[in-house]
């Protein structure tokens, strides 16, 4: 059973699908290095725009390649592919993909030590825990189900207590008093809500039960042996992109209205509430990335209460150790 809490998920066999939905975006350096994210173009990922825009990984010896996802890409399939050298994943496809299908992948780092989905409803009528969903009407992604019910499982809840709907990242149907709550990305819905004139209510499942990262950055066995120095230098000028960033959430998404976020859609005020919100997910006493043994401990816990079985060994923190 799949414990699947993002945007995309990990198709056995799968071959590459798409890998981006953008063009590629270089900075000239010395040693080629293509990374996939793992959604279009918006704040989640503004500390490599930043690193990228100042030059951070041309100073650490990198020509880096910088590919956008969306709803197509499989990040895993990228690197299984060879068409890029790092992505970034969701431990659970990640682990999944390592213990039942034998990908030779390892977790060298973690953007999120919290994964920012969580429940959202309205202040008038909030969802302030997992015991407020009983009785309750909860629109979720249908891949994101099982995700739901091991939050009423950790917390003790009967799956029969709470009627589970399809949901299709559309919050419009919350808005209207059609459904009480939906499963979301805590950073950025909210903000759609208010635009439709409500306030927004949320909590993380993360606080709940559900401990799992978010973007974990992802290599298979073989880059990590053969360009080890180049993640490392990667992971030394992302982190110095993030802290420059997360300083003033506020002052760097202004920037990129012409450039990394043109076409998408979305309003700099949204990508704002997006950096601002995401900080205290990202930020950590042992740096951006960083994986505590605690943390990995609580992953790998979270996991094996749906059915999924992670070790120890799917990560490496050593190149952290090295930043």
């Amino acid at each position: 059973m799949a414990l699947t809490i993002n945007r995309r998920t990990f198709i056995q066999g799968a071959a590459i699908a798409g890998a981006s939905a953008g063009l590629p975006l270089r900075a000239r350096a010395a040693s080629p290095l293509t990374m996939q994210a793992a959604w279009i173009n918006d704040a989640e990922f503004s500390g490599y725009f930043l690193a990228m825009d100042k030059g951070y990984y041309s100073e650490e010896g990198l020509d880096l390649t910088y590919l956008s996802g969306g709803p197509d890409v499989i990040p895993e399939s990228t690197i299984i592919a060879g068409r890029a050298d790092l992505a970034l994943t969701t431990p659970d496809t990640t682990i999944r993909a390592i213990s039942e299908q034998g990908a030779k992948f390892k977790i060298i780092g973690a953007q999120y030590q919290k994964n920012p989905i969580g429940i959202v409803s309205l202040k008038k009528n909030p969802v302030n825990t997992p015991a407020d969903l009983v009785g309750k009407t909860v629109a979720v992604p249908p891949v994101n189900t099982v995700t739901v019910e091991a939050l009423l499982s950790l917390n003790g809840i009967d799956r029969n207590a709470v009627n589970i709907v399809p949901y299709a990242y559309d919050p419009t149907p919350l808005v209207r008093g059609e459904i009480d709550a939906s499963l979301d990305f805590t950073t950025n819905v909210p903000y759609t809500i208010s635009l439709l004139g409500e306030e927004a209510q949320s909590f993380l499942l993360y606080d709940h039960g559900v401990t799992l990262f978010n973007d974990t950055v992802v290599v298979t066995e073989d880059t990590l042996a053969s360009r080890r120095a180049e993640l490392v230098a990667w992971l030394r000028a992302s982190r110095r992109g993030w802290d420059e960033n997360l300083a003033d959430p506020s002052l760097y998404p202004p920037q990129w209205e012409e450039s990394w976020f043109k076409g998408t859609g979305r309003s700099i005020d949204n990508e704002v509430f997006f950096n601002t919100a995401q900080k205290d997910l990202i930020v950590s006493p042992g740096g951006i990335f960083s994986m505590s043994e605690e943390a990995i401990e609580m992953n790998l816990a979270a996991l094996k209460a749906v059915g999924i079985n992670g070790t120890r060994e799917m990560f490496d923190t050593t190149l952290l150790e090295e930043v």
